[in-house]
């Protein structure tokens, strides 16, 4: 009886898993099946649930109103070169902030967390004032470093330095003459790699999504990222929602690819940090 109550669970909860699994893919799913249609098909009485034949054809019309590659090349470069160095700030301002003692250490960590709770749309105003007085209008670097020492990505590596590097480990690394430098860059960044795998995929995703700000301070057409591009769409007559939809088709492959590659990471990242090992 037992065994049959522990097998009626598990397939409870496989079903259950399942289930959620499909909500969490439809909308992928619907964004492909609406790429395939014209404008009239999506609007009309009828919700098209099969793949039509006007995918091409709204890819070509996708092409002739924006510079769609363009876009997402401008996109993955940002996103990558703000990923790479949040990941540089982040890990050398926790490490930090874990390991080190100075004066009002405390105080300052406490500063940035409540720094979080301001609203983005707040700092909008001194931030496109200073990069105009820094002279970076019309520039991705503006769109990217503002953005990299983050105090959620500080947080997440100054509490898995705590939680998961042994003490003792650096103790003996300083017995044996290691500066701070070759603490962090020997000892600590090889054993922070599940954190820094986490704090990856959770910047890619900001920087890929990044709307407002490019749209603030990016004006021509050259520099435009994938979501502004995309929403530039809308102001035709006629929005084109089936090409939208193509694009949003695409845009949805490099993060599908990130998160398939550094899924076990993620994991492991936001885990190994919950129980002192």
């Amino acid at each position: 009886m037992r065994a049959l109550s522990s097998f009626g669970m598990r397939v409870g909860t496989s079903v259950g898993l399942l289930l959620l699994s499909l909500i969490t893919l439809f909308p992928f799913f619907w964004s492909f099946i609406l790429a395939s249609h014209n404008r009239e098909t999506i609007f009309g009485q009828t919700l098209p649930l099969f793949l039509g034949d006007d995918f091409l054809k709204n890819y070509t019309l996708l092409q002739n109103l924006i510079p769609y590659w363009r876009a997402m090349g401008n996109s993955l470069m940002i996103s990558c070169m703000g990923t790479l160095f949040s990941l540089l700030f982040c890990s050398m301002a926790g490490f930090t902030l874990a390991l080190h003692r100075f004066h009002l250490r405390k105080l300052f960590f406490l500063f940035m967390l409540l720094t979080m709770m301001i609203p983005p749309v707040v700092s909008l105003v001194p931030y496109y004032l200073t990069i105009q007085y820094l002279g970076l209008l019309n520039t991705h670097i503006a769109v990217w470093l503002p953005f990299t020492a983050t105090p959620l990505g500080i947080f997440l590596i100054r509490q898995y330095v705590l939680r998961s590097i042994p003490l003792e480990l650096i103790e003996a690394a300083k017995l044996d003459g290691a500066s701070s430098i070759d603490l962090f860059v020997r000892v600590a960044l090889p054993l922070l790699k599940p954190a820094l795998a986490t704090l990856g995929i959770i910047q890619f995703v900001f920087f890929w999504n990044n709307f407002l700000s490019p749209l603030v301070v990016l004006t021509e057409q050259d520099q435009m990222v994938l979501p502004v591009a995309l929403r530039s769409l809308q102001n035709h007559p006629n929005a084109p929602w089936g090409a939208v939809m193509v694009g949003t088709s695409f845009a949805f492959i490099p993060i599908m690819l990130v998160y398939a590659f550094s899924s076990n990471r993620i994991i492991s990242g936001l885990t190994s940090g919950a129980v002192k090992g």
